[in-house]
């Protein structure tokens, strides 16, 4: 093959997975509905009570992001009031070890 006829591609972007995971967990509330819920299942209640600061609105688009990106999964239970229950996924337990070195960073280095 002659070297002249390879023409290197010149891609516009490149994709970072770094990029890809903050896309997933990277909003304001995110870690911390992350971690709530690496301690079992919580209603919605039980996360506002756990996490004080934040609004209904900001938790319920967390959630529903969250969901969207397959981190947690919603059980609704047809109770009355509709009874609504926020666990994680396989694929969000698998955080806990990104999640677990931030916390150690943050110790060692704040």
């Amino acid at each position: 093959m002659n070297a002249n006829n390879y023409i290197p591609k010149d891609p516009e972007t490149i994709e970072c997975n770094i990029e890809k995971t903050l896309d997933v967990i990277g909003g304001k509330w995110a870690f911390l509905v992350i971690r709530e819920l690496f301690c079992g299942t919580k209603r919605f209640g039980e996360l506002q009570r756990l996490i004080p600061a934040v609004s209904p609105r900001a938790l319920t688009s967390t959630l529903r992001h969250l969901e969207e990106k397959g981190v947690l999964e919603r059980q609704v239970y047809p109770t009355v009031p509709v009874t609504v229950e926020y666990t994680l996924t396989p694929k969000g337990e698998d955080l806990h070890a990104i999640l677990k070195q931030m916390k150690l960073w943050a110790a060692k280095w704040t």
